[in-house]
């Protein structure tokens, strides 16, 4: 999704996590030397790490076939395609059914699955919300924009009203609002290269699109893959925590890097589905791991409208593994989900609650 797409204002900002030992494996044992494929999409980078030194007839068979599956998404999810299946979803007559492609629909039935188990913490309905705010690539925000307007977009929104028909594969709008996946479908862009991978007969690699990291097997035979993630610092980037990972996928969202302020008030991009202004509130960022990437996309964004306290309810609740950072004067403290503290073990959860 060309242009920084998926850094809208009611995005999964992903943080840049560092990936600390970029060494992949083959398709059947972790080797140490790595071949490293990348470009860009979606307005941001991709990179994939893969072991060994694979010839220039494999890396371009390779390449071809990662930039396929992301062109695929790009065509069917962009906002800023004119072309995209889903700006042609959001100018079909309200009321009326739509048929969809089936990618379309399985991102639609996520972001809508989520929605529902965190009371509209996710949202894909608010575009028109989000646009309002000026958070999109071609503008930057400088003033709040009218209440009352507010109030007209926000009451416009609302995930109820997007119905899905899966068993016919069709959907519709109930109201005039703009249906957004930039809070999900990064995340799905990240799975189809796995997913590629994985067909190509792959078992160990690591893909990374804009900070969105899915890694599969370990880096080595001796160690899992490990990476940082970010200290919400403006301006800084440095690994607060670092984790290791097998088989999973990390989203981080944070509310630092894209912001505004008026009068000393500071307004972030993470805009609240449920009041349609920015987020307030001491957390600064959340990482989720999950096996795939797209859920992991919208339950960060989730995790960073409802804050700590409700965010680690849900995250219990729907046994979530969770990691968030917030703020506490100028110290932060760390707070993790019992899934996550049984991912990465005590003696690990420990040391992350310490720091």
């Amino acid at each position: 999704m060309s242009s920084s797409s998926f850094y809208r204002a009611y995005c999964s900002f992903a943080l840049l996590l560092l990936v600390l030992v970029l060494v992949g494996c083959s398709p059947s044992q972790p080797e140490k030397t790595v071949t490293r494929l990348e470009g860009h999409i979606f307005g941001t980078f991709w990179q994939v790490t893969l072991s060994g030194n694979l010839t220039d007839d494999v890396q371009a068979t390779l390449r071809k076939g990662i930039l396929e599956r992301l062109q695929a998404v790009d065509k069917s999810m962009s906002t800023y395609r004119d072309d995209s299946e889903l700006i042609g979803f959001n100018r079909h007559p309200v009321g009326e059914w739509k048929p969809l492609s089936p990618e379309l629909m399985q991102v639609l039935v996520l972001s809508q699955s989520i929605s529902e188990k965190s009371q509209g913490a996710f949202d894909v309905t608010v575009g028109n919300l989000v646009n309002l705010w000026s958070f999109g690539p071609e503008r930057r925000p400088d003033a709040i924009p009218d209440p009352d307007l507010l109030d007209e977009r926000l009451h416009e929104s609302g995930y109820a009203w997007l119905i899905l028909n899966e068993e016919i594969g069709q959907a519709r709008r109930l109201k005039d609002f703009f249906v957004d996946l930039s809070g999900v479908a990064k995340g799905y862009g990240v799975d189809e290269v796995g997913r590629f991978l994985s067909e190509m007969g792959y078992e160990h690699y690591l893909v990374n699109i804009g900070g969105d990291l899915l890694a599969k097997g370990a880096r080595s035979a001796e160690e899992a893959w490990r990476v940082g993630i970010e200290l919400p610092h403006e301006g800084v980037q440095q690994a607060h925590h670092i984790i290791e990972i097998r088989d999973m996928s990390v989203a981080t969202s944070g509310d630092y890097r894209n912001y505004f302020e008026v009068d000393g008030q500071r307004f972030s991009h993470t805009i609240s589905p449920v009041t349609g202004w920015p987020v307030n509130h001491s957390l600064a960022s959340v990482t989720v791991l999950s096996p795939d990437n797209a859920s992991a996309d919208a339950w960060a964004t989730a995790m960073m409208v409802m804050g700590v306290e409700a965010g680690l309810a849900v995250a219990e609740r729907e046994n979530l593994k969770v990691l968030m950072l917030e703020r506490s004067g100028d110290t932060w403290l760390t707070h993790i989900s019992s899934e996550f503290k049984a991912y990465v073990g005590e003696t690990a959860a420990q040391a992350l609650l310490r720091k």
